[in-house]
């Protein structure tokens, strides 16, 4: 028979036996995140140039390339050109009685360079700001495979694609420090960075990435890769509802606008121009596998409203410009 005192003491032995058994998977499972100090960003676009500025204001020694053609007026015109002008809205804040000086000593920690071998061949992480194109990123990343120490991190920077597929391009070692690193636009505002593990990301590189992430100031989560990861794939239904029930005749777009953003704090989701193409990038590339809540709808694909996007995104469901 089990007494009251017996089956007590069992518990308390269950419990203990259960919290040493998380110990030691905790232990078994956890590797020490390894120190980056030289990042390499691929892109020198918005996105690109805003990762360059929070690693080089955060200490990091940065590398800018970019994959267009124009290769020297994109970097100098575009990409430094952004940090520069971002830098001197930051420096008003943190540094307002020396705004040059301030700007300059972070400029100080970003080179650039039209050698895609040299941008990487020191570098510790590489991060991959370039077109939505799942092609384009997987013939960068194989190209790179060869050229990167064989410590280095790579992590691409997409919203919508699979990080495994673009993965694949490289070599089963390199795929274990391979993973997603998704930034939020504008950058250096946003504190948000999700970091996308696929199967074979190893522990050790998803604490350096959480570490480094960290160290730029940012905020970051972690998601496996699974489609639109956790931001898209929880807005992208919301979007493509609002547009369901505009193709219904439920409500005009101009009341779910104003419900949404009076009634619940959001952005208005018929407005968003970036994450409501983005939505469709993410829908589309994703549907032949994913849920019905983040498949393409038939409005956005009507052909008028295709051309009307290029002048306005309100115009495929608001009659009046803004």
């Amino acid at each position: 028979m089990i007494t009251p005192v017996l089956r007590s003491a069992m518990s308390s032995q269950r419990a203990a036996t259960t919290r040493l058994s998380i110990v030691q998977r905790h232990l078994s499972t956890t590797s020490a995140a390894r120190k980056v100090e030289r990042l390499t960003v691929f892109g020198a676009g918005l996105m690109g140039a805003g990762i360059a500025q929070v690693g080089a204001q955060n200490g990091l020694k940065v590398g800018i390339r970019t994959t267009s053609e124009l290769v020297v007026v994109d970097l100098w015109l575009n990409g430094v050109n952004i940090i520069s002008k971002s830098l001197a809205r930051v420096a008003k804040k943190k540094s307002p009685d020396d705004i040059e000086g301030f700007t300059n000593n972070v400029l100080k920690n970003i080179s650039t360079t039209t050698d895609s071998s040299q941008a990487v061949e020191e570098a510790d992480l590489v991060v991959e700001a370039i077109i939505e194109s799942i092609k384009v990123k997987r013939d960068l990343f194989g190209f790179l495979d060869g050229k990167a120490k064989s410590d280095c991190i790579f992590a691409t920077n997409t919203s919508s694609l699979s990080v495994t597929e673009i993965a694949e391009a490289c070599s089963p070692e390199r795929q274990a420090k391979f993973a997603g690193l998704h930034f939020f636009n504008p950058v250096p505002a946003m504190k948000l960075v999700e970091i996308i593990r696929t199967p074979q990301t190893s522990q050790e590189t998803y604490e350096t990435l959480r570490e480094v992430t960290l160290q730029m100031g940012k905020s970051p989560v972690t998601c496996n890769d699974t489609p639109g990861f956790i931001v898209n794939r929880l807005l992208v239904p919301y979007l493509l509802e609002a547009i369901r029930m505009v193709e219904r005749g439920d409500a005009t777009a101009e009341d779910i606008d104003t419900a949404m953003e009076l009634g619940a704090g959001y952005l208005h989701p018929l407005i968003l121009y970036y994450t409501l193409t983005n939505c469709f990038v993410l829908s589309h590339s994703n549907c032949s596998t994913s849920s019905d809540s983040i498949r393409p709808r038939t409005l956005p694909k009507d052909g008028e409203r295709k051309r009307s996007l290029a002048r306005s995104p309100r115009s495929w469901f608001h009659p009046f410009p803004f």
